[in-house]
């Protein structure tokens, strides 16, 4: 387990300092550790409290900053927010990926970097502080963490193509989605590019942009368009 000093470390850039440093360990604890005892050691409860705080506290706040959105385009916002590909990169900014406490197949099989195991660890940890510290507490660190991501996000681009293939893999159980450039022509001022969309389980696609980012759209969108998901998902 991390030394105390490196623990300070952590607390300083979640922005909470644990009373209870079982607590905090706890919130890092995969359930691969198997424990002698009956008495559950991992985090798998404390991340189902934390995904509940973060709904809350996202939804408030999203309701706060659109009061004129509607329901739909807030459910887009809010579904961008709280996945887990959102925790795990909120994660990976507070490096806790060296404080996990993984089982020692887990930890050799590349666990400190898995997105499932970093979001679950990141949702844990805000439902610790939550039991900790209390709803006003955590919201003020969510708000925080989240900011960043909420003030680059409005209703205008809720319907983002990439975001929403994302959700659907998800959804489908399906591995995430990965983009690959295939090709680029045109001169450097007027660059055409081509990028291919890849799922694991489905026929690839591609689309074209005078952007990286504006041919994975593409990509994306034509992925989602033939498994029948864009026009419903953008109209939604």
């Amino acid at each position: 387990m991390a030394p105390v000093r490196k623990f300070k470390e952590l607390e300083t850039r979640v922005g909470y300092h644990f009373k209870s440093r079982d607590l905090l360990k706890k919130a890092l604890t995969h359930a691969s550790v198997r424990q002698a005892s009956s008495k559950r050691r991992d985090n798998e409860r404390l991340e189902f409290l934390g995904d509940r705080v973060l709904g809350l506290v996202i939804a408030e706040l999203l309701c706060e900053i659109y009061p004129s959105a509607n329901e739909g385009d807030l459910a887009k916002l809010y579904n961008r927010l709280v996945r887990g590909g959102t925790c795990a990169a909120i994660a990976r900014e507070l490096n806790l990926g060296p404080f996990l406490v993984l089982s020692e197949a887990e930890a050799e099989s590349g666990g400190r970097e898995k997105e499932t195991i970093l979001a679950d660890a990141c949702e844990a940890l805000l439902g610790a502080i939550f039991l900790e510290a209390g709803y006003e507490t955590a919201q003020q660190i969510v708000r925080t963490l989240w900011s960043s991501r909420v003030g680059a996000s409005s209703p205008a681009d809720a319907a983002d193509a990439k975001s929403l293939l994302q959700e659907w893999a998800q959804g489908q159980g399906l591995d995430l989605p990965a983009y690959v450039e295939i090709d680029r022509q045109g001169p450097d001022h007027a660059p055409r590019f081509t990028a291919e969309v890849r799922i694991n389980g489905r026929k690839p696609a591609r689309g074209e942009g005078a952007s990286k980012r504006a041919a994975e759209q593409a990509a994306a969108t034509a992925l989602l368009a033939r498994e029948g998901m864009w026009k419903r998902s953008a109209d939604a």
